[in-house]
């Protein structure tokens, strides 16, 4: 691999795309793209009562989801590095509102897979926050990178505490069809902010390098911990995809009100908001492979609290409180893990691979909890496997090297 070192690069975008606006457009891109699809959890059960399907049939409609959201992730973070975010997130967005536009009107099985699954997959891919972290991250010096990525994860989970209350409300007074178009328009938002972020975004204070795409992808994927924060990641796709999914009707049948799924996940979104920024403080000083294992040790923790104290309303938001705060703070550990060893060149690249993981572990974990619950009436199956790959994944993260790679200066770190 050949590499040369040039000049700083230039400031970052001229004009008034200043740090400050990239950001704020990424956090409400991030916003919006997570948002939107935080809520389908809960027309699982509308949805299913009202065409006849079993759970197993919504579920595997979302694990499609969440595998062609991990799919597409590499790829659109590919076309986003090489030609810039803007016109990736524009296609995405509209995509995305047409496969929830979509599923809001498909009586079949096959059209709920095709829309709810295929295309909305590719939609949130398209949209993924990463995109426009990558962005962020690329604007902004090393000593605040990590800051910048918990405020976009952060950005997603305020997102989660919107339209968590904002659907319930709308299923409640408009119908679940209605309630999933109204979710559609929302998703075109992200169109005119995507055209906020610089097209081309230089790395800010990292010098220039000319190693191409897939010199970058070998050496990554050469690297022992990028194979093993890859691992890991698998088992943080697996719990939150579960959870989104069939929380809502997990305490539906514990016999408690549906109000309370809603607002449990409304809670998970609103503590996220803290977990997220705390990660991304943490990160800026203490290693984040540390705070990794921490994260997904503690969430084994707060399984087995549910599963072991009583099924009360207070249980319900306990957990989800607890969880909130540990649910996406693995992402401004994990994407600042990539950008320190490896630099922010190829970071929405790289981190693509490291999210197909990610979703990979979204589509077991969606597709398990259907299945087990169709064949043996319960989800406690699932919950158990959470907490033994909960404590696999703090093992696996505990060995990871995190130290840059000696191609990248001093500054880059």
């Amino acid at each position: 691999m050949s590499s040369t070192a040039s000049a700083p690069s230039s400031p970052v975008s001229p004009g008034w795309r200043t740090p400050l606006v990239v950001i704020l457009a990424g956090c409400l891109i991030a916003m919006i793209g997570f948002g939107v699809r935080s809520a389908f959890g809960l027309f699982l059960e509308p949805m299913t009562v009202t065409h006849g399907w079993d759970r197993s049939t919504f579920g595997l409609a979302m694990a499609i989801q969440n595998l062609l959201w991990g799919i597409g992730v590499p790829i659109a973070g590919m076309v986003a590095d090489r030609y810039g975010p803007s016109r990736v997130l524009a296609v995405g967005a509209l995509v995305y509102t047409a496969g929830v536009w979509g599923m809001a009107h498909t009586s079949s099985v096959v059209g709920l897979h095709l829309f709810g699954g295929v295309l909305t997959g590719i939609g949130v891919a398209f949209t993924s926050f990463s995109l426009a972290m990558a962005a962020m991250a690329k604007v902004v010096g090393p000593e605040r990178r990590s800051l910048a990525l918990g405020l976009g994860t952060a950005a997603g989970s305020f997102g989660q505490v919107m339209f968590s209350p904002l659907g319930q409300t709308f299923i409640h007074q408009f119908g679940w069809e209605a309630a999933l178009g109204y979710l559609a328009l929302s998703a075109l938002m992200v169109i005119p902010l995507a055209f906020v972020l610089p097209n081309t975004p230089p790395s800010k204070n990292e010098t220039l390098q000319d190693q191409s795409l897939l010199e970058a992808l070998r050496e990554a994927t050469g690297h022992r911990g990028f194979v093993l924060l890859t691992v890991g990641f698998f088992v943080c796709g697996f719990h939150v995809a579960f959870i989104t999914v069939h929380f809502s009707a997990y305490i539906s049948d514990l016999g408690l009100d549906p109000s309370v799924g809603a607002t449990a996940l409304a809670l998970i979104g609103f503590f996220n908001i803290v977990g997220s920024f705390a990660a991304g403080l943490f990160g800026q000083r203490w290693s984040k492979k540390t705070g990794l294992a921490w994260i997904y040790f503690l969430r084994s923790i707060a399984i087995i609290g549910l599963l072991m104290a009583p099924k009360t309303d207070l249980t319900i938001y306990l957990f989800a409180g607890s969880m909130g705060v540990l649910w996406l703070s693995t992402v401004p550990l994990t994407t600042g893990i990539v950008a320190q060893v490896f630099g922010v060149r190829y970071m929405g690249t790289l981190f693509g691979v490291v999210f197909l993981s990610h979703q990979l572990g979204s589509f077991m974990g969606v597709w398990l909890g259907g299945y087990l619950y169709d064949t043996v009436g319960s989800y406690d199956g699932v919950w158990w496997a959470g907490v033994v790959l909960g404590v696999l994944a703090a093992l696996i993260h505990m060995v990871i090297d995190e130290k840059p790679l000696g191609r990248l200066t001093p500054a880059t770190a």
